[in-house]
């Protein structure tokens, strides 16, 4: 979706990422680094709620309010909230990122574009079967990212497959042919693997080596206890294996595209100076 119709001029300068839990999260040095690269003397702050309190906090926003990134388990709840959708937030029924503005509030999910965007970056090309661990919320983002990349035949590697059966019906939609399997028996060697699965799930190295032997290179999407059990076993295979911090990135720049520009694929003013101090801040955060 490009710019929604009759957004109008954008005058608030408050955002915020919502979630819970949410003191891990990284995005408020990512936004911060941003604005000021901008000059622009904008506040982004972050805040514990839950999603049961999500309608109502959500209300309570008033002028000064700009835009909001949400994160779990928020992603659900600000879809039904959201006036307007882009295409990955409505194939996938899920929305990280609010803008407020006239006719809003506007929902984008940049989760898709995070992941496509970075792992063009990484040189992944062209990949025809892949693999995604876990059939979670996550899952549905890394469907429709293999699916911008030209992937048509997925494999949904889960403790229980028949949990599958929200991301056969996606595939479906978009032409991919989703194939669901017990996590511990892989079908088959595929060119990548998207783990969608929390930092401390607990898989059992001989299930983790099988899926490294047959992956292909890895992109597990948690940023904040590496390396994970997936990451571990992947290195003992000798494949190449990335945390979530680049889908991360990638992600909140196209959040502040359209926070800046009402539209994740409007390019911002001096946009590589912007990711530039966005990547020092993500470097800074990493270390402290």
């Amino acid at each position: 979706m490009s710019r929604p119709p009759g957004l109008g001029v954008l005058t608030g300068r408050r955002l915020a990422v919502w979630g819970d839990p949410i003191a891990h999260s990284r995005s408020p040095q990512l936004h911060g680094a941003a604005y000021r690269a901008l000059g622009l003397d904008w506040e982004y702050g972050r805040e514990r709620v839950h999603e049961a309190s999500f309608a109502s906090r959500l209300a309570q926003l008033g002028e000064p309010w700009r835009g909001l990134s949400l994160t779990m388990p928020l992603k659900g709840v600000a879809f039904e909230a959201a006036r307007t959708r882009d295409r990955a937030a409505e194939f996938t029924g899920a929305v990280n990122t609010l803008l407020l503005a006239e006719g809003g509030p506007h929902g984008y999910n940049t989760d898709v574009g995070g992941i496509v965007r970075f792992l063009t970056e990484q040189g992944v090309r062209d990949p025809a079967r892949a693999r995604i661990v876990g059939a979670g919320a996550t899952a549905t983002s890394a469907l429709m990212a293999l699916d911008t990349m030209g992937v048509r035949e997925v494999e949904v590697a889960a403790r229980r497959p028949e949990a599958a059966e929200h991301l056969m019906a996606l595939g479906e939609r978009v032409g991919v042919r989703v194939t669901p399997t017990r996590i511990d028996v892989p079908t088959g060697a595929v060119d990548l693997t998207i783990a969608t699965l929390p930092g401390g799930a607990d898989i059992a190295d001989a299930t983790a080596d099988r899926l490294a032997a047959s992956g292909g290179p890895l992109l597990d999407v948690v940023y904040g206890h590496w390396p994970t059990v997936l990451a571990t076993a992947w290195e003992r295979a000798g494949a190449r294996a990335w945390d979530g911090s680049g889908m991360l990135l990638h992600q909140a720049v196209l959040q502040v595209r359209v926070f800046v520009m009402g539209d994740p694929g409007s390019v911002l003013p001096h946009e590589d100076d912007v990711d530039a101090a966005m990547r020092a801040a993500l470097a800074a955060s990493v270390s402290a």
